[in-house]
């Protein structure tokens, strides 16, 4: 899966507010609920990061840019803008 299939998804998840869905469950619950999400993961990633368990570094990294990407959603900031600003830096 692609960084644009997955938020894809997201933007339909959030459209559409399928019912179970945990993404549309994070948008109704509103900012304060993803902006906790992407915490809570971020210190995840730290926490498997220091173990030095490969294994669990890329389920909680992959926890942490699912979350990120919920919340560049709910900004209404597409991960090509993102990008963009990380292209702009390599120079």
């Amino acid at each position: 899966m692609t960084l644009d299939e997955l938020y894809n998804l997201i933007e339909d998840r959030k459209k559409n507010k399928p019912t179970g869905s945990y993404v549309a469950s994070l948008f109704e619950e509103g900012q304060d609920r993803i902006t906790q999400k992407v915490g809570e993961e971020a210190v995840e990633v730290v926490i498997a990061a220091n173990r030095g368990q490969k294994t669990e570094l890329v389920a909680e990294m992959a926890d942490l840019w699912f979350h990120c990407l919920i919340l560049l959603s709910s900004a209404g900031i597409k991960p090509e803008e993102v990008l963009a600003e990380l292209e702009k830096r390599k120079k």
